[in-house]
């Protein structure tokens, strides 16, 4: 083992970095190189975390310093108030090495580690260079998404013939739209069973794991198997569809993997188009999910850096109404689709981009819900939740706070919506069909007062004006509004 006069650098590994072969690692050496891990009190007790996602999060950071401690490397893993904290500490017992890290994923930890002196390396956890993307952005009048996806698809060179798309189309989205089928449940997900290591961190956290999510590289690997063998032919269909029945339905649960570094994008297109190329996936799935992949999680990311970090405080439609109770406590609301998604994420923190999009940020969109509280509770929650993702998800797609520079249109819907795409409805106190009414659907209420109170700023929008028009046709509009109020009273005081 080296000496500590043997290391020429420290290699600081932050918690979503935990690949060997990408970011600082790649070209380490465990006769020069130090690695340094630091579990912040920032990180665990600073916010009102999920205890899932944090047991997750540090068991998988804890298990791959084991590994790279197998492999010969010497791990400072520590325990300290900050990042800073702990690198300072790790930087004096070693006397001041230069300290390397990937660029961070977050502006907050770039700068922190910048102004502390951390050297950068490209950040490669990502298939878009930050600034080719930058690139892209600059050149654009409106930063559409499908264009971001086809450059990409070209540039990578998948689901590629030639010049033109595979299947002749771009976009399957028209053929990934069915509703859940009745009593419908699937193949299993994976059960990971937990080791030594699990205990202590759910020890340490005073919590019950779920078997749900691996903690380590083997284990993320059998999660993408189990994917591709058994779900991903059905993905595309099914993958807007919402389900009591099913927590995942064919979603590949392949994100905090991929977030935290288990595993790489290319190692998951590099599986799916193997899969893809025997004929067993249908061209709908292998689009749909392909596009998850180099589409939207890299315009995410690309859009995030590109914004700037005070993207993140807009609310140009001044919404300003605290968290509702039910975001936080499944038992306090009537509302069948929020009970249920709610219990979902208390249970595993984790649903689907659907009842993410068009049922929790769609309730807060409607009821005015405080951006920047709504965006703090997601990334709390979510086990896949981090800064970049959340930042332009949130209040760029979910609650439309920042007037429509990311997407064209606010996702707001009514209940006839949830109804359509799920089976949450049939057993519901409310009925989607009803605006007004004791037993109208809140959903369906607050989506027609939202148009109204937001009219005349989307009466500027030609995507909205279809939707603004109709709410000329609703001759019950004072009783709507007056059972608007109502229901978000009761939805304030958990009644709903």
């Amino acid at each position: 083992m080296p000496s500590a006069q043997d290391f020429k650098r420290i290699i600081y590994i932050p918690f979503d970095h935990l690949h060997r072969d990408f970011g600082a690692l790649k070209e380490a050496d465990p006769a020069t190189d130090l690695i340094a891990m630091v579990e912040s009190a920032r990180m665990t007790i600073g916010r009102n975390w999920h205890k899932e996602r944090l047991f997750f999060l540090i068991s998988s950071a804890r298990h791959f310093a084991q590994s790279l401690a197998a492999e010969g490397f010497t791990v400072e893993y520590i325990k300290a108030p900050t990042t800073v904290a702990g690198l300072e500490k790790i930087s004096k017992k070693y006397k001041k090495l230069p300290i390397v890290c990937a660029e961070p994923s977050s502006f907050r930890q770039y700068q922190a580690l910048k102004d502390y002196g951390v050297s950068f390396i490209a950040n490669d956890f990502f298939l878009t260079p930050r600034k080719l993307f930058a690139d892209w952005a600059a050149e654009q009048k409106s930063y559409l998404m499908e264009n971001f996806y086809r450059k990409q698809r070209l540039r990578l060179n998948i689901l590629m013939a030639g010049k033109e798309p595979e299947g002749g189309t771009w976009n399957f989205d028209k053929e990934n739209r069915l509703p859940p089928p009745k009593k419908y449940e699937g193949p299993a997900y994976l059960e990971h069973k937990r080791d030594e290591l699990d205990l202590e961190v759910a020890g340490e956290l005073s919590y019950t794991a779920t078997t749900t999510w691996a903690t380590t590289r083997k284990g993320a690997l059998k999660a993408l198997k189990n994917f591709i063998d058994n779900h991903f032919a059905e993905f595309g269909p099914l993958e807007d569809a919402m389900t009591t029945d099913n927590w995942a339905l064919h979603h590949s649960v392949l994100s905090p993997y991929i977030n935290n570094g288990l595993l790489h994008p290319t190692e998951v297109i590099h599986s799916a188009m193997k899969a893809h190329k025997t004929g067993a996936i249908p061209i709908a799935s292998a689009e749909g999910f392909i596009r998850q992949l180099i589409g939207w999680r890299e315009y995410v990311n690309g859009m995030y850096w590109f914004l700037g970090p005070d993207y993140r405080n807009h609310n140009q439609l001044a919404a300003t109404r605290k968290l509702l109770p039910l975001f936080t406590d499944a038992s306090v609301t009537q509302m069948n689709c929020m009970k249920s998604i709610v219990g979902d994420i208390q249970d595993r923190a984790w649903v689907h981009h659907i009842p993410r999009l068009m049922v929790l940020s769609n309730l807060a969109l409607v009821t005015g819900t405080n951006p920047q509280e709504f965006l703090d509770w997601m990334r709390e929650v979510f086990i896949d939740a981090t800064e970049w993702v959340m930042v332009p998800n949130v209040i760029g797609m979910g609650v439309h706070a920042d007037g429509g520079k990311m997407m064209t249109k606010p996702y707001a819907a009514g209940g006839a919506y949830i109804s359509r795409m799920s089976n949450y409805c049939k057993a519901c106190s409310y009925d989607p069909k009803l605006r007004v009414g004791a037993t109208a659907c809140p959903f369906t209420t607050l989506y027609w007062d939202f148009l109204d109170r937001h009219k005349d700023t989307f009466a500027k929008n030609h995507r909205m004006n279809q939707q603004v028009f109709g709410l000329k046709r609703l001759s019950d509009l004072p009783e709507l509004k007056m059972r608007a109020q109502e229901v978000l009273k009761g939805l304030e005081q958990g009644k709903i």
